[in-house]
């Protein structure tokens, strides 16, 4: 589905990325690992066009992307959930959701019921707006908008940073969900070591903003991980 290739990037004259190289697969979990400020975010940023890379290949279901900026590779079906979530915060909950049409043909501007299927909070909300909500409500309206631009590759940087157990649980529940529909290559970028151990089918570890270990459950343990992620 996902197949980066020596991908570097800068923000000015630093470099951020190094040579980066990966994959991601439908129906699986890919968690990007390492410890704060390795580049993990900056990849995310990379594969959605929020960033311009500097240098390398990426292609997705088959199809190289270029330089496409993220607009377009929204229409391509990258969905990014964005660290800090980035909803609208005078919008309401379904404005927020709207937003995400601009993405889609006019016969596809709709709700559908498994958006709060998925998240039945948000249709209890939906007159309400953005900002009044709760940290975990946000993350949960945040990834309903990536959701509804029908991605086939979504990515998602630390869906659970400031958010309380009961909706990191059924954050969890959701892309479990996702991944057993086989449809949909999730890239997951997550600090909380159990939930992303948990749910990942493959590891990409960073540091220093290169890979220095990637594997699944089966070339890489729970042990090797820690001490991988480990400063």
């Amino acid at each position: 589905m996902l197949t980066v290739e020596n991908l570097t990037l800068h923000y000015g004259g630093s470099q951020i990325l190094h040579d980066v190289s990966m994959q991601a697969e439908a129906g699986q979990v890919t968690c990007i690992m390492g410890t704060n400020g390795v580049g993990k975010t900056s990849l995310l940023k990379a594969l959605s066009g929020t960033h311009a890379r500097s240098g390398g290949d990426i292609t997705l279901d088959g199809e190289p992307i270029g330089r496409l900026p993220a607009h377009v590779l929204a229409r391509k079906g990258i969905g990014y959930v964005p660290q800090g979530r980035m909803i609208f915060p005078l919008l309401t909950v379904r404005e927020n959701m709207e937003t995400a049409f601009a993405c889609l043909p006019r016969s596809e501007h709709g709700i559908p019921d498994e958006i709060y299927e998925l998240f039945p909070i948000l249709k209890q909300f939906l007159h309400r707006r953005g900002g009044d909500l709760s940290g975990g409500q946000q993350q949960q309206l945040a990834i309903a908008r990536a959701l509804l631009t029908r991605p086939k590759l979504l990515l998602l940087d630390e869906p659970t940073e400031g958010i309380q157990p009961n909706i990191i649980q059924q954050i969890g529940e959701v892309i479990r969900l996702l991944r057993s529909r086989g449809d949909m290559a999730i890239v997951l970028v997550e600090q909380y070591f159990d939930f992303a151990y948990d749910l990942a089918d493959r590891f990409v570890v960073l540091r220093r903003g290169a890979v220095t270990a990637s594997g699944t459950h089966d070339t890489l343990t729970r042990d090797d991980l820690l001490q991988a992620t480990s400063v």
